[in-house]
């Protein structure tokens, strides 16, 4: 069963539902019980810059009737669903960018089959436009997110890079209150959008020839595969066995798919996960590190202190103190 609703329809369900924080303009919506079960936040950081997190189960899918509107600059990261835009899918892992412009009349259709969790960021033109000190110094890929009164367009269906993973991880586990907080929300709401236009002037193109479909899928399970085993991960020949490629084929479809060599991945991952290890204050710093996959405690150290600018231990006493 699908549920059709216009996009006045869907939002006066969720108005009696609001509950404001204090000091920032962030309100949490229940999500609508005719629905589903979760929440929407809205945070606006500023004029013409907003931050919305969503994570909720729908009962059924769900089909909202969007009319033709100005569209600002906005980009969603998927982490866990299926959502599709006209004859585009975004899945978990993914993202979509789409430009300032006139968005048409569209369907937009929201999957029960997995519970959504997204991050949504929605930028208007004159806000990302008071970067530019001239029209010189920007970038064709930047320029193209600037579309007037042409019809927007989308960049749908990229994987999700560690980069933008970790600065994702780092706003759903804000420290911090207040001023502080809106501060750093919108520092890493940039940061991704500085990711994302970099992403779209380095796409990530094999060097022979193109992927075939089945071969991403194959890919995309070498990653699951890769991920299970920190502590003892496949090697590259193994890995490429249990996915029915050749080693050179997983090797440069990896690239392609994740922007990364298949251990560069694995180490950026493992790094992650450290310090999300850190964040939780469960274990120690040895701990973490042989959890993650690391034997050599000192190698760990030097690790993190180069992906994060701080060594584990001075990082996990950081948040002891918060």
């Amino acid at each position: 069963m699908t549920t059709t609703l216009s996009k006045e329809a869907y939002w006066e369900l969720f108005e009696e539902t609001a509950t404001k924080q204090a000091h920032i303009n962030d309100i949490t919506y229940k999500f609508p019980t005719q629905l589903g079960q979760g929440y929407c936040r809205e945070i606006d950081l500023r004029e013409g810059l907003e931050l919305v997190i969503a994570q909720y189960q729908l009962y059924d899918d769900m089909i909202l009737e969007m009319p033709e509107r100005s569209h600002p600059i906005e980009y969603i990261f998927l982490l866990s669903g299926t959502e599709q835009y006209d004859d585009q899918f975004i899945n978990a892992g993914n993202y979509s960018l789409w430009s300032s412009g006139i968005a048409p009349k569209e369907k937009p259709k929201s999957c029960a089959t997995q519970p959504i969790f997204a991050i949504n960021v929605h930028i208007k033109p004159e806000l990302f436009t008071a970067f530019w000190h001239s029209e010189s110094e920007t970038t064709l890929s930047a320029q193209q997110l600037l579309r007037g009164n042409q019809e927007y367009q989308l960049y749908s269906g990229r994987t999700t890079t560690i980069a933008m993973q970790t600065a994702i991880q780092q706003i759903l586990q804000c420290p911090y209150r207040g001023l502080t907080k809106r501060i750093y929300f919108e520092s890493k709401v940039w940061e991704l959008m500085a990711l994302l236009i970099h992403d779209l002037e380095h796409p990530r193109h094999l060097p022979y020839n193109s992927l075939k479909p089945d071969d991403i899928d194959r890919i995309h399970y070498a990653k699951e595969l890769l991920l299970q085993q920190l502590d003892n991960p496949l090697s590259l020949v193994d890995l490429a066995r249990q996915v029915g490629l050749n080693d050179c084929t997983l090797k440069r479809g990896f690239r392609y798919c994740f922007g990364k060599t298949v251990f560069g991945y694995l180490h950026d991952y493992r790094l992650e996960q450290a310090r999300q290890l850190l964040e939780q204050r469960r274990l120690n710093v040895s701990e973490v590190a042989r959890s993650v996959g690391f034997a050599n405690r000192s190698y760990f150290a030097s690790a993190f202190r180069k992906k994060f600018g701080v060594n584990p231990r001075d990082y996990l006493t950081q948040k002891n103190s918060a």
